[in-house]
């Protein structure tokens, strides 16, 4: 078998970061039991590497097999669509973008980020590769690309539009197991003077708060501020200046330019950033060690609390069918046996088995109806939301459950 090699810079991969075992696809939803007997499972093992210390996990399955056809859609998180509203807001006016201009979002999934945009009547353009996901998109007015971003595609875009004043790419960026490519296309599409933002949970909270969950097939790399200016590095591109989010448990926004730009000046933000990710080794291989342990004790904790709970006879059931609780779930092996069922807003996971662990999900108006004791919070990113949107379940005595990074009950 030949060695695995980073796929940014092609080092022998020779470091683990985690190894998470064998899950099934984050998102592979199952529709009904017989499902269950034809489910695979894969190696979900990140490794890091010592050259440009991308973390990254093999891309044990095409990305078509996973994103053509996609049960994420981001307008179901009402504070996601509140923060693009505010990246639109703030970006139509720092670059003064009006009808003659052409904003471009690659993965723009249901248009939550560019109907923002077509609202203050400023062109816009999707890419997208789920089809089921750009219908939606188009629905409400967001003209939609149906293909994978790269090079080709780029090439194809600037050929029928032009190029791009503005592009964006949110949480896209790990999705992509042919990094360079994906990169590569960036500075095709993009105009002359034009700006590119990149938002991705950052990998120094990834370590800190211990969010091991957020590791799952379709996020093939995790990404620093260091790693990131490598790659727009090699493919031509300058990072200016950068912003800390709350988002996704702490992300990173992004901010580059063409290096022959000279309409842009790094930042002290920036200058900031690069401080801080030094001061926590992320250029050395020690800051990646010793990941393992801590994230055994998440494990051994929510087991702990689950088993008691159930020895108690309280019921226990689960908010957000999230890639990043079936990760969690998966890896603690958490089944039906421990919570009763998961509810989520989004009816395309309603009515559904989750990956691996199989428990059953539903609308929310089962929380209603069944009062459980506790309701696990399984995007924890969005334990405000959540927590305001159902505080009722404090009438019966009810207390929300937060995992990451360490077991928090809120009674």
């Amino acid at each position: 078998m030949s060695p695995l090699t980073c796929r940014f810079c092609d080092q022998e991969l020779t470091r683990t970061f985690v190894d998470l075992g064998s899950t099934p696809l984050a998102n592979s939803y199952l529709r009904e039991e017989r499902d269950i007997a034809a489910e695979k499972s894969y190696p979900l093992h990140a490794r890091v590497c010592v050259n440009c210390f991308l973390v990254q996990v093999e891309d044990v399955v095409p990305a078509e097999d996973i994103f053509s056809d996609y049960a994420y859609f981001s307008s179901f998180s009402s504070s996601w669509v509140e923060h693009a509203k505010a990246y639109a807001e703030k970006l139509s006016e720092q670059l003064g973008l009006n009808r003659d201009s052409l904003v471009i979002e690659i993965a723009s999934n249901d248009g939550y980020l560019l109907k923002h945009f077509v609202d203050r009547g400023i062109p816009v353009l999707g890419i997208e590769p789920a089809a089921n996901v750009a219908k939606a998109a188009e629905a409400v007015g967001v003209k939609t690309e149906v293909a994978f971003f790269g090079v080709e595609t780029a090439k194809r875009i600037v050929a029928e539009k032009g190029q791009a004043d503005l592009m964006a790419a949110n949480n896209v960026m790990a999705h992509v197991p042919d990094i360079n490519d994906f990169i590569g296309g960036v500075p095709v599409l993009l105009a002359e003077s034009g700006v590119f933002t990149i938002e991705f949970p950052h990998l120094l909270n990834l370590i800190n708060k211990v969010q091991f969950d957020t590791i799952y097939h379709e996020h093939y790399s995790y990404l620093s501020l260091l790693t990131v200016e490598k790659i727009l590095g090699a493919h031509g591109l300058k990072v200016f200046d950068v912003e800390e989010l709350t988002t996704h448990g702490g992300s990173l926004r992004v901010y580059a330019c063409h290096k022959g730009a000279s309409k842009y000046s790094e930042t002290a933000r920036l200058a900031a950033l690069h401080s801080k990710e030094a001061a926590a080794g992320l250029h050395t291989p020690a800051a990646y060690q010793n990941f393992t342990p801590r994230v055994e004790k998440v494990r051994d904790d929510l087991l702990s609390f689950l088993h008691n709970a159930k020895a108690a006879g309280k019921k226990v059931a689960g908010y957000g069918a999230a890639a990043k609780g079936n990760t969690l779930l998966n890896y603690c092996g958490i089944g039906p046996d421990l919570i009763d069922f998961v509810v989520d807003r989004n009816p395309e996971k309603q009515g559904t088995l989750l990956p691996g662990s199989h428990i059953p999900v539903f609308a929310p108006d089962r929380i209603w109806r069944e009062k459980p004791d506790y309701v696990l919070i399984l995007p924890w990113n969005l334990a405000d939301e959540i927590s305001m949107e159902m505080t009722a379940i404090k009438d019966w005595g009810g207390g929300f459950v937060i995992p990451i990074p360490e077991l928090e009950i809120l009674s």
